[in-house]
């Protein structure tokens, strides 16, 4: 079957896309209109903890498929309950708020924020350059990335760019008007740059010391990504507001907002939505935690991290590219120059999924239930694009 077959010109064209329709996925694979089986490294930006298709997703959605699907956000449901229950055991936090995007959630965390402010009349969020929190008006504003800077001006104001482990530069953009600091741990979009355990250490300090909220957007990090739970587990602190979203759901939209009782003050009538919480999105949420919260996965994700790197640093020794970071199963590897697309345009002929958030830098984000022997034949299948490109034959 051809891609003729298909609408594809009825939908936007936001986007470049190669020419395939995917429509099978079991684990680490995909498989395309034609039949052709594809690795993935990127499983939708870590959308898929779990593997496409999981089978503990699609059973929890199928049970709660024929029992109930929303009642209204209106009504509590048992399945919002029993998820919110375990996020705020599992984060430190006490209280949740659901949505259907990480950038939602990061749009609730953004309004909350300023809703604590306004005691004090205090309303602006220092964010830090390179930052990627979504793409509704305002967190595009908040995020750093240059690319968002020409877009549907006028922005929202009141976001102040820090530089990313520079504590100085934080600092520097307190004022009276200041209510809280928001950040990535590791800034994916940006290409995988962490943050160093020591800065979030000392800014979880120095926002403590300023009576200042500390947000962690945990979107992308969150739900075992690193080799913890959470990322700020490694560090052994707690933010103010939490917010996750990607792998929660497994693959479905499901993305949450969470906060201490210190900084939850919305109202009735401040924040809604109308599909927010519903039991359908929140039972794939439960079998999610479910498996990632158990300290073996965890575990194994750490061990699985460690090889995927390994053998990432060794492929760049070989062709002479540059270092290996991130933490887990969240890796990025730095290239001499901007070939990055034309490694993915490679590797997709070749039957391998990556990401290349950057001209110059490839991301990595597989399943976290990612075996050794597919690390192996990413490897190999890397390997292959990587001497097409380089001109090694």
């Amino acid at each position: 079957m051809t891609t003729d077959a298909y609408a594809i010109s009825a939908l936007m064209d936001i986007t470049p896309r190669p020419p395939a329709v995917f429509v099978k996925g079991e684990g680490s694979w995909l498989w395309d209109h034609e039949g052709k089986r594809y690795l993935d490294f990127v499983q939708g930006w870590a959308v898929n903890c779990l593997g496409h298709a999981p089978r503990v997703v699609a059973d929890a959605l199928a049970e709660q498929s024929r029992r109930l699907i929303t009642p209204s956000p209106a009504f509590y449901n048992e399945v919002s309950l029993r998820l919110a229950g375990r996020l705020t055991r599992l984060s430190g936090l006490d209280q949740v708020f659901f949505t259907n995007s990480g950038a939602e959630a990061n749009e609730g965390a953004i309004k909350l924020a300023r809703k604590y402010g306004a005691r004090r009349g205090a309303h602006k969020i220092i964010t830090f350059e390179g930052a990627f929190h979504g793409r509704t008006l305002a967190t595009m504003s908040a995020s750093g990335k240059k690319a968002f800077e020409p877009l549907f001006e006028p922005k929202v104001p009141g976001f102040a760019k820090a530089a990313l482990n520079d504590l100085a530069s934080v600092e520097r953009l307190i004022t009276p008007d200041t209510v809280a600091v928001m950040l990535e741990p590791i800034q994916g979009e940006a290409g995988v740059l962490p943050a160093t355990d020591q800065f979030l250490r000392d800014l979880r300090s120095l926002t403590e010391q300023a009576g200042l909220l500390l947000i962690f957007d945990e979107i992308q990090t969150g739900i075992g990504r690193t080799g913890k739970l959470l990322h700020y587990q490694h560090v052994g602190i707690t933010p103010d507001i939490l917010t996750l979203g990607k792998g929660l759901g497994g693959g479905v939209p499901l993305a949450a907002l969470i906060a201490s009782d210190r900084a939850s003050c919305f109202e009735h009538g401040d924040q809604g939505g109308t599909f927010n919480g519903n039991p359908l999105m929140c039972a794939a949420g439960l079998a999610v935690i479910e498996q990632v919260s158990r300290p073996e996965f965890l575990a194994a994700v750490a061990a699985n991290g460690g090889y995927l790197a390994d053998r990432l640093a060794s492929l760049s020794r070989q062709h002479g590219l540059g270092p290996v970071r991130g933490r887990g199963l969240l890796l990025a590897m730095s290239l001499p120059r901007e070939i990055a697309p034309d490694i993915v345009a490679a590797a997709f002929a070749g039957g391998l999924l990556l990401n290349a958030p950057r001209p110059d830098t490839l991301r990595f984000m597989p399943s976290l239930t990612v075996t050794p022997a597919e690390i192996d034949e990413m490897t190999a299948l890397l390997d292959k694009a990587l001497r097409a490109c380089l001109g090694k034959g």
